[in-house]
């Protein structure tokens, strides 16, 4: 009876995620826009904030000082105390576009309360504002993103269109090694299902997510949800910035396959760093959030292959059809991917691997290490939680 009792929970749950959480698995929200063209395109501040990324930031400045856009803007790359060379390579890129379009600095020291890529993004608004035209728009992006020339004029014409204070895009990552081809889809699968973007793009939904490798910010709407400080400790910086801004306007969220990140992740160890860093975070450092993340984890993902391999009679028919049922909503995102759909058979594993990846987190937080990106350990038992929205 219990085996035939976590069957039908597992198979209910499947089907409220499949026909009732927004149909986040479908991957239908995109950047799939027409191009449009405005009768005074606004000015546009580009702010990179750089910790190490001496191997992508030529190729992500190289595609910012190449884009084709018809309003003032310029791009300011904060360098975050790197010691690889990250800032001298970007400020070779001045002999071509000079200060007026490429702006190099290097950070000031980090203070106590402020993750690393908030007091750099911070650095980085705050020199903008100071131009002799300060900008109608914030685009914030990673040093590993390459967009393509006309990445900046589609983004703005979507968001000064529909009157968005925040449009994010989660851009295509790199899947080629194993690690990728394991990980990355299951990655935004999961994502997706965490903030179904649907959802997201509605304003009457309080559901707000974003993703920090390109997000455009309209200044004056993050001038009133009082400036980037208000989320100055957040480890989740950009669903922090997405929940303040949604406050304020409609927000908008969704894939592309036209702006792409150069990072790579060689093996597991790379994606587990990845998510170690902010797992726990993500639950509020709660160790009873996490005890309820595994056992629903464990219910919603392991036990359906477990029953349809081991089990008898109707429990093991429940969970095939479970595990069929996972495999199918996957699909989607695996062919957003350009992965063959059996991957989906696998999701149980991969699911296990993030599940011991967010204990992991757990760990780390509580030896001090949480947060830990780049050799900096951003979460500590001692994090001021209350500061965050």
């Amino acid at each position: 009876m219990t085996a035939l009792l976590l069957a039908t929970a597992a198979l209910a749950a499947w089907l409220y995620l499949i026909f009732a959480r927004g149909g986040f698995w479908r991957c239908n929200e995109r950047d799939d826009w027409p191009s449009a063209a405005l009768a005074d395109w606004p000015s546009v501040a580009v702010v990179v904030p750089a910790r190490n990324e001496a191997e992508q930031i030529g190729a992500s400045i190289a595609s910012l000082a190449g884009q084709e856009y018809a309003g003032p803007w310029t791009v300011i790359l904060v360098d975050d105390d790197s010691s690889d060379g990250t800032a001298d390579i970007a400020r070779r890129l001045l002999a071509n576009h000079g200060e007026e379009r490429l702006r190099v600095v290097r950070g000031r020291a980090l203070p106590e309360g402020w993750t690393g890529k908030l007091w750099a993004i911070a650095q980085g608004i705050a020199l903008a504002r100071a131009l002799p035209r300060p900008p109608d728009y914030l685009l914030l992006t990673d040093a590993d993103i390459v967009h393509p020339s006309d990445s900046l004029s589609r983004l703005v014409a979507h968001a000064h269109s529909n009157g968005l204070v925040l449009t994010s895009l989660m851009v295509k990552l790199r899947c080629r090694s194993f690690a990728e081809r394991v990980s990355i889809p299951a990655f935004i699968f999961f994502f997706q299902m965490l903030y179904p973007f649907a959802w997201v793009n509605q304003p009457r939904r309080a559901i707000a997510a974003a993703a920090g490798g390109c997000m455009l910010v309209r200044a004056d709407a993050l001038a009133q949800a009082g400036g980037i400080e208000v989320i100055r400790g957040a480890l989740i910086d950009d669903c922090a910035l997405a929940r303040v801004l949604k406050l304020h306007g409609p927000i908008w969220l969704g894939l592309t396959t036209r702006v792409t990140s150069k990072r790579h992740y060689e093996s597991l160890a790379d994606i587990r760093a990845l998510v170690v860093r902010s797992a726990y975070a993500q639950l509020s450092y709660s160790p009873l959030l996490l005890a309820g993340t595994v056992a629903a984890l464990a219910a919603t993902y392991l036990l359906p292959p477990v029953f349809a391999l081991l089990g008898a009679d109707l429990p093991r028919l429940l969970g095939a059809v479970t595990w069929g049922l996972m495999a199918l909503a996957f699909a989607p995102t695996l062919r957003f991917y350009r992965r063959s759909p059996l991957w989906g058979l696998a999701l149980p594993v991969i699911a296990l691997m993030y599940l011991i990846f967010t204990v992991d987190s757990a760990y780390q937080y509580a030896r001090g290490r949480g947060g830990t990106w780049k050799g900096r350990a951003q979460a500590s038992m001692q994090s001021d939680l209350s500061e965050l929205p």
